[in-house]
């Protein structure tokens, strides 16, 4: 089990975020001590901020008097509602915090189930409740509830290092948004990674893009994110969610904090010596994409290739989930550029670009023997206005299909001459 202590000093800000968790059905209140709740127990704002007036008006010297506690038990337990609720009161009674004001919330939005709790650490005298070995204090109890319910031992290194398991998001069932985030949330805080566009590629494999927002409003800059869920070409599909709906964590600054930290961890440490010599070996034995794409997955690393219109690959980012480490390939030098694999895959890359011809084919408004001669036409007869026409089309996608064509048609007549025809 871990507690997580936050303070601050804005309560309407710790109430309206647990608030705006159960308006989406993810949270519920499992309860309350000195708070003053609506008949049916949930959370009216106005009079759960009028039950915390009081302490917070007798001691305005308080910088940051709001206390936010999260308590998150091992993924592995399970624990009742009755359970938690029982374990928030023993934990604040032992924090010497059970005679204030406070509430307890359930959080089902991540795949894990945990409680918050939302009070402040000024007594009704005005006085301030010493909190100097709340760290301390917190894990011992922490500890001793663990014995008591019999719960699994959680440290909180072991736990951030524990990343929820992960899988591509399913648009089609519903509840994106819950999908999104919990993906986002644990990416953001388990990888690092040193720009937006690495971030992107992280986020790809899951299904999921981001975008850039910025902008001004009443001559005020603004920074944001834009989340969205993508198919498996990479199309993005439904409506976009913004990082604000989804929670800071998620977030713009939230963002921009991992990456700064991510720019002195990579810089600080040698986090490209180990995925260079696998992808140098990788490079070394496979010229087929597909083997070489396996061969990185064996040792817990993928690759994102960004291709233009024309199929040409122009950028490389290399995940490396061992170490929980996003780069691309130029970090790793130039011998691992995007041209290196542009032409190291160069007849995966004409094999796809057929692929596609094909596929263009087929949403034409051609009847099938319309193609069938189209085609005869473009291989046999290149004398043949529609063969020209064919030829043209052909061209466009960037391979020599009229030597193709030539190439064909003479094994056809040399077939022809060696039987006799």
């Amino acid at each position: 089990m871990v507690a997580k202590i936050g303070k601050g000093s804005s309560l309407h800000g710790a109430l309206s975020y647990n608030q705006e968790k159960i308006k989406e059905e993810q949270a519920k209140v499992l309860f309350s001590n000195r708070v003053m709740l609506n008949r049916d127990g949930s959370v009216n704002m106005y009079l759960a901020n009028q039950s915390f007036t009081p302490y917070l008006d007798a001691n305005k010297n308080t910088e940051k008097p709001v206390l936010h506690i999260s308590i998150n038990p091992h993924p592995d337990d399970v624990v009742s509602d009755d359970m938690y609720s029982e374990i928030a009161q023993t934990y604040m009674q032992k924090m010497g915090l059970g005679d204030q004001p406070y509430i307890v919330y359930k959080h089902e939005d991540l795949d894990r189930q945990h409680i918050h709790i939302v009070t402040v650490n000024i007594d009704e005298n005005g006085k301030k409740i010493g909190d100097s070995n709340n760290f301390y204090q917190s894990k011992k109890i922490t500890r001793e509830l663990e014995k008591t319910y019999n719960l699994h031992t959680a440290e909180k290194k072991k736990q951030s290092e524990d990343l929820p398991t992960l899988k591509r998001i399913d648009y089609q069932s519903g509840n994106v948004k819950k999908q999104i985030t919990n993906t986002a949330k644990a990416l953001i805080k388990g990888y690092r990674f040193q720009s937006v566009n690495e971030y992107r590629a992280l986020l790809s494999l899951y299904g999921v893009t981001v975008e850039e927002v910025k902008g001004k409003i009443k001559g005020k800059s603004y920074n944001g994110l834009v989340y969205s869920a993508t198919d498996v070409n990479g199309e993005k599909v439904g409506n976009p969610i913004k990082a604000s709906a989804m929670g800071k964590s998620v977030g713009y600054d939230a963002l921009q904090n991992r990456l700064e930290y991510s720019v002195k961890y990579m810089k600080e440490n040698k986090v490209f010596d180990s995925p260079k010599l696998v992808v140098r070996s990788a490079i070394d034995k496979y010229i087929d994409k597909q083997a070489f794409l396996n061969d990185l997955a064996k040792n817990n690393i993928n690759v994102v290739f960004r291709k233009n219109t024309e199929g040409r690959i122009y950028g490389t980012t290399f995940i490396d989930h061992q170490n929980k480490t996003v780069f691309n390939g130029s970090k790793l030098g130039k011998e691992f550029s995007a041209n290196i694999f542009d032409e190291l895959f160069i007849d995966d890359q004409q094999s796809e670009k057929q692929q596609a011809t094909l596929a263009f084919f087929d949403k034409t408004a051609f009847s099938n023997m319309q193609k069938d001669n189209f085609m005869k036409n473009a291989e046999y007869n290149n004398e043949q206005d529609n063969s020209t026409l064919g030829l043209a089309l052909l061209e466009q996608h960037g391979i020599d299909y009229e030597e193709e064509a030539f190439t064909h048609r003479m094994k056809v007549e040399e077939k022809r001459r060696r039987r006799g025809l």
